[in-house]
């Protein structure tokens, strides 16, 4: 007999209380249901997902007291699961132990199954089959995970719970492949996991697995959709953005099988507790469930389970945020969370330790500003140094195809200091510990595709704006400086009004065009692919496309690049400066342009120094203008930016690339110091006139045959009329029409006649 022929959600209290709990998250405060045991029986499904090795002194005690808060209401009715990802792309503490401390606080709270993740393959499905499963004291379940045609693991478990048999089904995401060295998973198949589900719970049902007819049927997948919703977030909300939802969202509502009671995600770090349609019939409704990342959220099911007719329903479903309790007072109530603070608190002992082996070296310090990381509005050279890691290290294809790197500055929280510091007797050494402070977040690391006008929209909102475009409150940290890799420069103007102060954008030595299509690498807090939405409000990223996970987080990748670039040498030069004063309009060849610049320097980065000057240069590198550079100090004496006022000659560099008519052309010139910094902008400037008067005609032109001239295609350096960002610029001399070609050879028939005989005319004289 088939005891999921019906699913219908219990009517009544057990409905309000299932979405009532949706209103707000909450700190495991749900108060339990009552059922007449003796015809109900319940089952309480406790879930994370992306647990990431996630271990901290507080934090990780925390999570453990949630746990236990939410199993103190049905204490011996719960089941703990996870998603996947409980370890790879972890923090140091765990990391640094090859995750098995991480392990071992899992083995502590009780975990009864865990789905693989992809994170799981980090280092091979050898050490997955081996090392991993034989600490953990709970099953990796993988049903639709082969090696050389065999199962890699249990497809599920199955568990007594109140007088009921529960199956616990697990899948990974198809992707894995892409995601991991490919070679730790030689003969390794990663197939579908929707249909790998229906294929172990048709044998859960039918009671041919060995096991017995399971009641219940869980299914936890790691694989998930890319949505933003908060915790608390309605169900009316939830239908309206997961219930039109193609992809995989479709697939589990409508190919899942009707056997299915509960599908709990994982992978995108995704939050949704939704009660969605199931296939079983009209009304019939089931709960699909993700739990954000790192151990923030709890994700609850409460069933009801009619002992006779075997109709499963939902009494809660909540997506419950991480005590803040003191872990204290949590490892003094719970004995599981007192075990959990011992082990993390053996782990970061041991940490420490081994934070202290040399990973590299630098030949000067590389700062964020004034050695701390209080002021995000300026450049820094470790800002600088994180973005070309990015881009370097996600540059493979195979990594994503990464052009340029981007780092938000609070991403990056510390110096790597040239002067030894204890234990270090040496300078320039770079111990484990010093490049996971610089980097303490383990971010995973993605790349995304921007338009160069989604990469200007980018820049812009380093202005602070908030979701609906408006400026952030005045108080709060109104502008952010963006990290670059040292391919990108260019130009901003603070006075412009707010969305037009961005120009001059250059990737590679050129300008980029709207249209252009760059990709981007990046950490998932500032896309906004892990989790929620781009991060530190530089919307932007939400409009990228193709988005890729690397598979490393950012500390393994800096380790990485490291280990590549020995005795790196900090960089003082900026790539972007601030010029105010620039005419929005065409100039005429010669005259005098006056412009006011900023940021000329990384002043306050440790070891920099002040230009002494600055000039603009033209495309051949002949200076135009030149001036002294102001050191700014702040308030209390100390150097804070460096600035110039610069006077240029607008000249045209090459008189061939100049139209024959006074049409603009386009200029490029660029900012120069001394300290290194090149910052090249564009200028419209128009040919100067021809102020000769013409001379008085006494006698009749001579037949003497003049050449007419041949239109002549605009310089090298002009880089086809495009402005960084900006669009088509006016079209050159070599875009006029014929029409104006043939006027203008034959005023040239005409003046060079005229100019032969007034020089028969001065000769008669």
């Amino acid at each position: 007999m088939n005891k999921h022929a019906k699913r219908t959600m219990a009517a009544g209290a057990a409905c309000a209380v299932g979405i009532g709990a949706l209103i707000v998250p909450t700190a495991a405060v749900a108060a339990p249901i009552i059922v007449d045991p003796e015809t109900t029986a319940v089952v309480n499904l406790l879930h994370f997902n992306d647990f990431h090795g996630r271990l901290d002194a507080d934090e990780t005690v925390q999570f453990a007291g949630t746990i236990e808060q939410l199993r103190a209401d049905y204490p011996s009715n719960s089941l703990l699961l996870s998603g996947g990802d409980n370890i790879g792309a972890s923090n140091f503490v765990s990391a640094s132990q090859q995750d098995e401390p991480t392990i071992d606080v899992l083995n502590a709270l009780g975990v009864d199954a865990a789905a693989v993740g992809n994170h799981e393959f980090d280092q091979g499905v050898a050490d997955l089959t081996g090392r991993v499963d034989a600490l953990a004291d709970f099953p990796y379940l993988s049903a639709n995970v082969t090696l050389d045609g065999a199962p890699i693991g249990p497809s599920h478990a199955t568990f007594e719970v109140d007088g009921l048999t529960v199956g616990v089904i697990g899948a990974v995401t198809r992707q894995t492949p892409s995601l991991v060295d490919g070679s730790g998973i030689a003969g390794v198949e990663f197939g579908d996991p929707i249909t790998a589900v229906n294929d172990v719970a048709a044998q859960l049902t039918d009671g041919d697995a060995g096991n017995g007819e399971a009641d219940v049927i869980v299914a936890e997948i790691h694989e998930g959709v890319d949505v933003r919703l908060d915790a608390g977030a309605s169900q009316e909300e939830q239908s309206a953005t997961l219930g039109s939802l193609g992809g995989f969202m479709e697939s589990q509502v409508q190919e899942l099988s009707a056997d299915v009671d509960v599908v709990f995600n994982g992978h995108t770090h995704r939050i949704y507790s939704w009660l969605s349609p199931a296939p079983a019939g009209e009304g019939a409704q089931r709960a699909i469930m993700q739990s954000n990342e790192y151990g923030n959220l709890v994700g609850q099911v409460v069933l009801e389970v009619d002992r006779a007719s075997g109709d499963v329903s939902v009494a809660e479903i909540a997506n419950h945020e991480r005590s803040t309790e003191e872990a204290a007072t949590l490892a003094a109530t719970y004995p599981r969370a007192a075990a959990v603070q011992t082990i993390v608190d053996e782990a970061i002992a041991q940490a420490d330790v081994l934070g202290n082996v040399e990973v590299g070296t630098v030949s000067g310090p590389i700062t964020v500003p004034l050695e701390s990381n209080g002021n995000r509005s300026e450049e820094s050279a470790a800002a600088q140094l994180v973005a070309n890691m990015y881009r370097d290290q996600l540059a493979d294809e195979a990594r994503g195809g990464a052009q340029v790197g981007i780092v938000n500055p609070g991403g990056v929280r510390d110096s790597l200091l040239f002067e030894p510091t204890e234990p270090e007797t040496e300078p320039g050494v770079v111990r484990l510990a010093e490049a996971n402070t610089m980097l303490p977040f383990i971010n995973n690391l993605w790349t995304i595709t921007l338009t160069g006008a989604e990469l200007d929209a980018l820049l812009e909102q380093q202005w602070q704006r908030q979701a609906d475009g408006s400026p952030v409150p005045e108080g709060t940290r109104e502008y952010l400086q963006l990290g670059l890799s040292d391919n990108v420069t260019y130009v901003s103007d603070p006075s412009r009004e707010l969305d037009d102060r961005v120009s001059d954008i250059r990737v590679d030595g050129a300008f980029v065009s709207p249209e252009q299509e760059i990709r981007i690498a990046s950490a998932s807090f500032l896309m906004g692919v892990g989790g929620g939405t781009p991060g530190d409000n530089f919307w932007a990223f939400a409009e990228g496309t193709d988005e890729r996970d690397s598979g490393l987080v950012d500390q393994d990748a800096l380790l990485a690049y490291l280990g590549d670039n020995s005795g790196i040498a900090p960089d003082y030069a900026v790539r972007h400066v601030d010029i105010t004063g620039l005419p929005g309009e065409a100039v005429e060849e010669g005259s005098e342009v006056t412009i006011s610049v900023a940021q000329l320097d990384r002043i306050r980065s440790t070891g920099a120094e002040a230009s002494a000057t600055a000039d603009v240069v033209d495309a051949k590198g002949a200076v135009l203008g030149s001036a002294g550079v102001v050191v700014n100090e702040d308030e209390t004496g100390a150097p804070l930016t460096t600035s110039a006022e610069i006077t240029f000659e607008a000249a045209i560099v090459d008189q061939a690339a100049a139209a024959p008519v006074a049409e603009p052309v386009v200029q490029t010139y660029a900012i120069q110091t001394d300290g290194g910094t090149v910052v090249p902008f564009q200028l419209l400037v128009t040919p100067a006139a021809d102020v000769t008067e013409p001379p008085v005609v006494t006698e009749p032109p001579t037949d003497e045959p003049t050449e007419t001239p041949v239109p002549t295609a605009p310089a090298p350096g002009d880089d086809d009329g495009q402005a960084g960002g900006s669009g088509s610029l006016p079209q050159t001399g070599g875009e006029i029409s014929p029409m104006l070609w043939v006027g203008a050879g034959l005023l040239v028939l005409i003046g060079a006649a005229l100019l032969i005989v007034g020089r028969l005319r001065r000769a008669a004289e």
